[in-house]
């Protein structure tokens, strides 16, 4: 299935809606935007076809559920006040906007040469990025906000999986809360789990609903670590970086391992 094809059956399951839709050939993308309020999602439509290769239409019921629960939540109005313990952080590539569709800019921080972090609004079954806008409105502080985000995420559980191959043990977080990714934030939890790493750490965000850790004990294990984070990469539902990260003395660094198990630093 190529991309045009995935498009009209995402559209055709979603036709029964008043919302318009633009498929952009070159960027491989789908825009669902509600024709009232002007606002929707774009959908990146490689992920969706990985998916869609081995889960077949669970993979565009997926999609269709994610964008019909976004479009209704941006339907409504939202607050922070009272909402503070539903404010987290959230892990997007570096080419992710900087501002909604209105151009209203978002509220964000930098963080590694690949990723860069938003901050959310947690709504149940989706989310909403927080922007300028809904600060101002209701007077917050911004440094008051990314705080409550960061302290919040720190709270979350970090239930670990465990895998070994070819002598090298690599370890998943993968709740599927929408904020794997953003556990990578969690300094403590890196720290303290960097106690039992034996060889090199190696982390990996390669989309929202995943953060891999590495103990890389051999060149084999750069190999494998590349294969699953493109594989990640692929078949995520919102994509981050098919990159992985050198963890040391607390600070990330972004690596790009090259085949036959040999890793380069990426230049800042």
């Amino acid at each position: 299935m190529n991309s045009r094809q995935m498009s009209e059956r995402i559209k055709e399951r979603l036709a029964n809606r008043s919302w318009h839709f633009h498929f952009d050939p070159k960027k491989d993308t789908l825009r669902v935007e509600d024709a009232e309020t002007k606002k929707g999602v774009t959908i990146s439509l490689p992920s969706i076809i990985a998916k869609w290769e081995t889960e077949k239409e669970a993979a565009i019921d997926e999609v269709v559920y994610y964008v019909e629960q976004t479009l209704t939540a941006f339907q409504q109005q939202w607050t922070l006040s009272g909402k503070e313990k539903d404010i987290y952080p959230v892990i997007r590539s570096t080419s992710f906007p900087l501002e909604t569709s209105e151009g209203i800019p978002l509220i964000y921080d930098e963080h590694t040469a690949e990723t860069r972090i938003y901050y959310a609004l947690d709504l149940g079954k989706t989310y909403r990025l927080i922007d300028q806008k809904m600060v101002e409105k209701e007077q917050w502080d911004v440094q008051r906000l990314k705080e409550i985000a960061r302290f919040n995420v720190r709270s979350l559980d970090v239930p670990v999986k465990e895998d070994h191959v070819a002598g090298n043990t690599f370890y998943f977080v993968n709740t599927n809360d929408g904020y794997d990714a953003s556990r990578i934030l969690n300094d403590a939890f890196l720290k303290n789990f960097s106690e039992k790493i034996k060889g090199t750490m190696v982390l990996a965000v390669p989309h929202q609903d995943v953060l891999i850790i590495a103990d890389i004990e051999n060149e084999i294990g750069y190999d494998v670590l590349a294969q699953l984070t493109m594989s990640f990469f692929a078949s995520g539902r919102v994509p981050i970086t098919a990159l992985s990260f050198l963890y040391e003395n607390g600070e990330l660094e972004p690596i790009f391992i090259l085949g036959k198990n040999r890793r380069k630093d990426v230049d800042r």
